[in-house]
């Protein structure tokens, strides 16, 4: 007997191991109905898996928290299947669930316009009113790189070529279209429901390297339901509105032009705010006992090698060589100069913790398709801080900081503040035993 437990304490056995299907219909065939997948023991599965053995159990439905990231997914996968019937040229590479929806990366020898999504949004619907089943097959590696490579799909077949040899894939199948993925999805295309919308397109590098050749990113949200999505429409219209942008624009702050791509131009009007800001920071920090600093822009390549960012960030900075023969940087980050300064003027250790701070001007090689107005740039001014002490006044330090952090955001009037630790990423500086 296979004993499963629901979320209330409620248990049912079972003589033989049931798909989570057959547990839905011996619940009810209403819930067998609305049912989207399955969760066993916190892992959710397709609802054709079988349960082993006695486990915790639940049926989940659209409505349930859990099953929105499957319903996005199986979004892209309809996205995917659409695009494959209406531009059969059109290879298909990546496609996962992101905040509130989904994106499909294709390659297109001809660029997609806006009046595609609407025609592709239709075929989309069309193939929820289908309904048709989707089925998990588990394929030898070599057996789905060859197949892929047969219907023209380079880069699906370069994909699963990188998986180790001898291990299986897993593959969808909906209707005549099929991809690579590990799942879970839903039973059928019908239970998707209609609420989602394909809202824009990008440029994209393959595997987001630009070394690579540029894909076609196709963006859309979906829900749970209609009023969920309307909810999320209408705020991303009032949001458009306010578009910082936009309001550069149409407020004479401020501007962008294609010969100083991810650099701003400001205007009289936004260069006064700018600098009132400053002007408020500037006085926050002297409150806080910071000294204010200003280091050069341009730094001999030596000091880069030093602190490690040449080795990690290389591809990310701007450099030249003089015609006397010496590499120059562009600054990214303030840090080494700011450690330059504290190597003048510190002698002792009665000095610590010492805060130094600067308004200072950076530049980054950020992709083209990642520039996005004030927010994503390749020149700006980082009100940037660094703080030098001993081991045993850094958490003394870090609770100080926060709070005068939390301070500027509430003058702003931001009072509900997330804050969240940031561990250390694959591409950084320093040991790990430091």
């Amino acid at each position: 007997m296979i004993k499963l437990t629901f979320p209330d304490g409620a248990a049912r056995e079972f003589a033989a191991p049931p798909t989570g299907v057959e547990l839905a219909l011996d619940i009810s065939k209403s819930l067998a109905k609305k049912a989207v997948a399955l969760r066993v023991n916190d892992e959710v599965k397709d609802l054709s898996t079988r349960i082993e053995s006695d486990a915790r159990v639940a049926i989940l439905t659209a409505d349930d928290p859990a099953a929105l990231e499957i319903l996005r997914h199986d979004c892209a996968h309809v996205l995917a299947e659409a695009v494959k019937e209406l531009f059969p040229e059109t290879q298909i590479t990546i496609g996962p669930v992101i905040e509130n929806g989904f994106f499909y990366d294709f390659a297109r020898p001809a660029p997609f316009s806006l009046d595609d999504l609407e025609i592709i949004e239709q075929r989309m619907r069309e193939i929820v009113d289908r309904d048709e089943p989707i089925t998990r097959e588990v394929w030898e590696r070599d057996a789905a790189v060859a197949f892929f490579r047969s219907i023209g799909e380079e880069y699906k077949a370069e994909i699963i070529a990188s998986i180790p040899a001898g291990q299986d894939v897993s593959l969808y199948r909906q209707g005549q279209w099929q991809d690579l993925c590990r799942g879970p999805h839903l039973p059928s295309t019908g239970r998707l429901g209609k609420a989602f919308k394909l809202t824009k397109l990008a440029g994209a590098y393959w595997r987001g390297d630009s070394n690579n050749e540029m894909l076609q990113r196709i963006y859309g949200v979906c829900f749970a339901n209609e009023k969920e999505l309307k909810a999320h429409l209408l705020m991303l219209e009032e949001a458009e509105k306010r578009d910082h942008r936009r309001l550069g624009r149409e407020l004479d702050l401020f501007h962008f032009q294609e010969e100083g791509p991810g650099a701003v131009f400001w205007h009289p009007k936004g260069w006064s705010l700018f600098r009132s800001l400053i002007d408020y920071m500037r006085e926050r920090q002297r409150e806080g006992g910071y000294h204010e600093v200003n280091t050069p822009e341009l730094l001999d390549a030596s000091l880069w090698v030093a602190s490690g960012h040449a080795e990690k960030f290389s591809e990310e900075m701007f450099s030249s060589h003089t015609p006397d023969e010496r590499h120059f940087c562009l600054k990214p980050m303030n840090c080494p100069g700011h450690v330059q300064i504290f190597r003048q003027g510190i002698k002792s250790y009665r000095d610590l913790p010492y805060r130094m701070s600067e308004f200072g001007k950076v530049h980054r090689y950020e992709p083209s398709g990642a520039l996005h107005g004030l927010m994503r740039l390749r020149a700006f001014t980082q009100d940037d801080a660094h703080i030098f002490c001993s081991e045993s006044q850094i958490t003394e330090e870090c609770v100080t900081v926060t709070n005068l952090i939390l301070e500027i955001y509430r003058d702003f009037g931001f009072d509900q503040v997330r804050v969240k630790f940031s561990d250390r990423p694959e591409k950084r500086v320093g040991s790990d035993e430091v």
